[in-house]
């Protein structure tokens, strides 16, 4: 693929023990993809990039349509996954390992200056969760890594041997959203003293200790949350590939988004917003003045979310968000 052709055309779920896990042949289950079909309007000629490739399953409907895709992935494990289940669209597909935050470097390498569409399924995917060997979650007991790029030099198991008490407390409190972050980050502290933790299963079984369970929901979620937020730089990510994205889509160009928390939500929002905003007002203004930054129209007003049956075979996508917005053809 190349410029002629682009100009051409455009949970995470929560851990609870009562989830059961996906078969080992089910690499990870696309969300919304009926949504994000109908939206980003895959067709021949349109070059979309999958920021999140994962188990391709979005990548591969988008191909369906007649769709060029370039799908990017940091989890080296995912990205052959999908390539070698892409493999017959190779005309169309392209994949590239990469954290879509330096999307604006790949790109150039291949010549694309505009995209037509672009997709970002945020969080850990079904087959992270389901590898105890990465450590994501306290399903199954693992080392406690949680590094989506096996080449990040920092994992889990660093932050909780390493980090202070007080800074603990605030991961847990900003990242995860932990009531009980105080109690926990205590526990942490002392618990390492005697042991570093190495295990999800150690992590978990300190933070249910300082902090019981009450209800179907695991006390650690929103620690283990908070931690695999931080050792991948999530929300700072999140907000440098929005930036870089919003610049690459051609006019008309749609841009997706899919979320799993408040947190990465809240920065998706907020950023569509200040650039959906034709003008703005202050009461000391005579009258409103043109938004600057204004280069989108809202195409969902709000979020869309899973239909009941889909929540129902897929508990994954329960707390899914899709926002999408569209580049305007005069930005």
């Amino acid at each position: 693929m190349n410029a002629e052709t682009v100009h051409s055309q455009n949970a995470q779920s929560n851990q609870t023990l009562t989830d059961s896990p996906k078969t080992t042949s089910e690499y990870h289950r696309a969300v919304l993809l009926e949504e994000v079909l109908r939206l980003l309007a895959p067709a021949s000629g349109r070059l979309i990039i999958d920021g999140t490739l994962g188990g391709g399953g979005h990548s591969a409907a988008l191909l369906a349509a007649g769709a060029q895709v370039i799908g990017v992935d940091q989890d080296p494990s995912a990205l052959a996954y999908a390539t070698s289940h892409l493999s017959s669209n190779t005309r169309n597909f392209q994949s590239i390992q990469g954290n879509f935050a330096e999307i604006g470097p790949l790109l150039d390498q291949l010549g694309i200056r505009q995209v037509d569409g672009v997709l970002l399924d945020l969080g850990v995917s079904s087959h992270q969760l389901d590898t105890p060997e990465r450590g994501f979650s306290f399903m199954r007991d693992g080392p406690l890594d949680m590094r989506m790029d096996p080449n990040n030099p920092l994992s889990a198991a660093d932050l909780v041997n390493t980090m202070a008490e007080e800074s603990l407390r605030n991961l847990f409190r900003d990242l995860g959203e932990e009531p009980a972050a105080r109690r926990i980050a205590s526990r942490i502290v002392q618990d390492r003293l005697h042991k570093p933790f190495s295990t999800t299963k150690e992590l978990a079984d300190a933070v249910e200790s300082a902090s019981p369970r009450r209800g179907p929901t695991h006390p650690a979620t929103r620690v283990f949350q908070a931690l695999r937020i931080a050792v991948n730089r999530e929300l700072d990510v999140l907000l440098e590939g929005l930036t870089t994205f919003s610049h690459r889509l051609a006019p008309l160009g749609r841009f997706a988004v899919i979320t799993f928390h408040s947190l990465e939500d809240r920065i998706v929002k907020t950023f569509f917003k200040e650039r959906s905003t034709p003008f703005l007002d202050r009461p000391e203004w005579p009258a409103p003045r043109p938004n600057p930054l204004h280069i989108f129209q809202a195409i969902t007003k709000k979020p869309l979310i899973a239909s009941p049956s889909e929540q129902k075979s897929n508990p994954r996508s329960r707390s899914a968000k899709l926002r999408v917005v569209e580049r305007i053809a005069y930005a």
